[in-house]
């Protein structure tokens, strides 16, 4: 296969790159549904004879006259009314498995057009993580993965509420109680936040003190900050310790809060001001976008600032002084317009230059099994930890976790999906277990076969005997791993990898069925430990992008 520092081409790209050149239009190649259609499908004839007038077997033949794929495939047929078939020769598809093997990044292309910052997760600070922050921190954290894998450079930018006025009322209570904060758990800490608000709502006198706690705390008032911090730290380490428990990679050194910009805030305002981009509307600057009824606020009618400008202060620092060239927004899909709105003020500013890419990617909500959005019986929101609780009641933790995050991931972002732990943690069907399951089942093949002393190297496997149609599918469905991740990468659409797993998976089954491993001789046993050994690499990576751990045995 072709091979340069971008990485090894696909077969399909290979093919479609011969066909444009021969036809100089789209060939429409896309991968055969059934054997007997060979692997490759061309559509195109039916296309130009129509275009043409002519009849569509007559322009493939002719297609077929000018065009030589002989180092590629076997001789293609047309079917049908004008369909091309194309099938990949064995000893193609034998030394495209053997270069991916022998590739360290499994032939993923590498690209690395400039940072990359993901803003994902954003859990508010003395509040426990509930399920509104599942979705964004899984999705999030895949997306850092396949954009690592693909040699981008990313920066995580976790985006906590770490500011506002709720702190006022955190901080009087804490004085009220005289609470040793360094005994406080994130737990505990939400229990505080539960009693200032019902204080504040029931004294009018500790409305007033918390109103001018927040005075202090914008004032930089030390023992005001002291414990503004301390509600920090503790809630940090009650993140990481359900980041650790979810697999995720963000850390402590990850975390970029609301805080984080306050001294940006007046100048953000005064430049959009000065340059007639923002105006007062009844006491407010605010900046219209056209397209959108509602303004961008910068700053309300009191003077404060709001998490419009504060996002907008966000989005220049990290184009600035992070030097980012992709910025990617993992929210709930409801927040779609205000982003926008972000954007297009950023555009008009200047901020955001044109060669930056700036893209929300919006996800649904997690519903409960009736259907509606999963809260406790009180109305309020689940806390993840008792979600993740659910799941493991039915599984190992790590079989639990697989479950959560493939159900999440393998579900179009946009969409809703029901949290059912039982369907989730199930070991058949299209669920993470179920991966988990073929990656265990063919590392016990290579455990035995090495017991018998047939170990095999990625560099030197030999994948010579592709006879069997079962061989042949699953070599070419493990050719298509890079393409799909590259696919992912670019379109930010981790369902597709996990359609791609799903579909090894299953070809794993069929070959497992078909081919016996351990009881064939010779180069026919030799191949197929090979073929064993890609599976194996490439179902473990791929899991590992989704976030999730591949078990050598269950």
């Amino acid at each position: 296969m072709a091979c340069d520092n971008q990485g090894m081409k696909s077969l399909q790209q290979l093919l479609t790159d011969r066909l444009t050149a021969a036809l100089g239009a789209d060939p429409e190649l896309r991968p055969s549904t059934k054997p007997q259609f060979g692997h490759y499908q061309c559509n195109v004839a039916l296309r130009l004879g129509a275009a043409q007038g002519r009849p569509p077997r007559q322009v493939a033949e002719q297609l077929l006259a000018q065009l030589n794929l002989d180092d590629l495939c076997l001789p293609p047929q047309i079917a049908g009314p004008g369909f091309i078939n194309l099938t990949i020769k064995p000893e193609v598809l034998a030394q495209a498995v053997g270069d991916e093997l022998a590739d360290p990044n499994c032939g993923i292309p590498q690209v690395d057009a400039g940072p990359v910052v993901v803003d994902y997760s954003a859990p508010n600070v003395a509040k426990q993580m509930h399920v509104g922050h599942l979705r964004s921190t899984i999705i999030g954290d895949c997306f850092v993965r396949v954009l690592r894998a693909s040699g981008e450079t990313v920066i995580p930018q976790n985006h906590i509420g770490d500011w506002g006025r709720q702190f006022g009322m955190l901080i009087e209570q804490i004085n009220d109680e005289q609470l040793d904060l360094d005994a406080l758990d994130l737990a505990g800490a939400e229990e505080l936040y539960l009693r200032a608000n019902a204080h504040l709502n029931a004294d009018s006198d500790f409305a007033d003190r918390a109103r001018a706690r927040v005075v202090a705390l914008q004032g930089g008032d030390p023992a005001t900050l002291a414990s503004w911090q301390a509600l920090i730290d503790l809630s940090a380490v009650g993140f990481a310790q359900t980041y650790q428990r979810l697999g995720v990679l963000l850390t402590t050194a990850d975390l970029a809060g609301e805080s984080s910009y306050n001294q940006s805030l007046a100048g953000i305002c005064a430049d959009l001001e000065a340059r007639g981009l923002a105006e007062i509307n009844d006491g407010a600057l605010v900046v219209f976008v056209d397209g959108y009824d509602a303004p961008v606020i910068l700053r309300n009618s009191a003077g404060g600032y709001g998490y419009d400008v504060t996002d907008l202060a966000a989005l220049r620092q990290r184009i600035d002084d992070l030097g980012a060239k992709r910025l990617i927004y993992v929210t709930d899909a409801r927040q779609h317009e205000h982003f926008m709105k972000l954007f297009a003020v950023a555009r008009m500013a200047g901020w955001l230059p044109e060669t930056v890419e700036a893209e929300h990617v919006g996800f649904g909500m997690v519903l409960g099994p009736d259907g509606t959005p999963f809260k406790t019986r009180e109305g309020t929101a689940v806390h993840l930890d008792d979600l993740l609780d659910q799941a493991q009641a039915l599984a190992s933790e790590e079989v639990a976790i697989a479950a959560i995050k493939y159900a999440d991931l393998s579900t179009q972002l946009q969409k809703d999906y029901v949290f059912d732990p039982a369907r989730m943690t199930a070991t058949t069907g299209d669920t993470g277990p179920y991966l988990q399951y073929a990656h265990a089942r063919v590392s016990s093949i290579l455990r035995r076969a090495e017991a018998d002393g047939d170990v095999v190297d990625d560099a030197n496997a030999q994948i010579s005997v592709l006879i069997e149609p079962a061989e042949q599918w699953l070599a070419l469905s493990l050719t298509r791993f890079p393409e799909a991740v590259a696919d992912v990468a670019g379109s930010l659409t981790p369902h597709k990898l996990c359609g791609y797993l799903y579909d090894l998976a299953s070809q794993l089954s069929s070959f497992y069925e078909q081919c016996p491993v351990l009881k064939s001789q010779g180069p026919t046993r030799t191949s197929r430990l090979a073929l064993c050994r890609a599976t194996q690499r490439v179902l473990a990576i791929g899991l590992n992008l989704l976030g999730i751990r591949a078990p050598s045995v269950m």
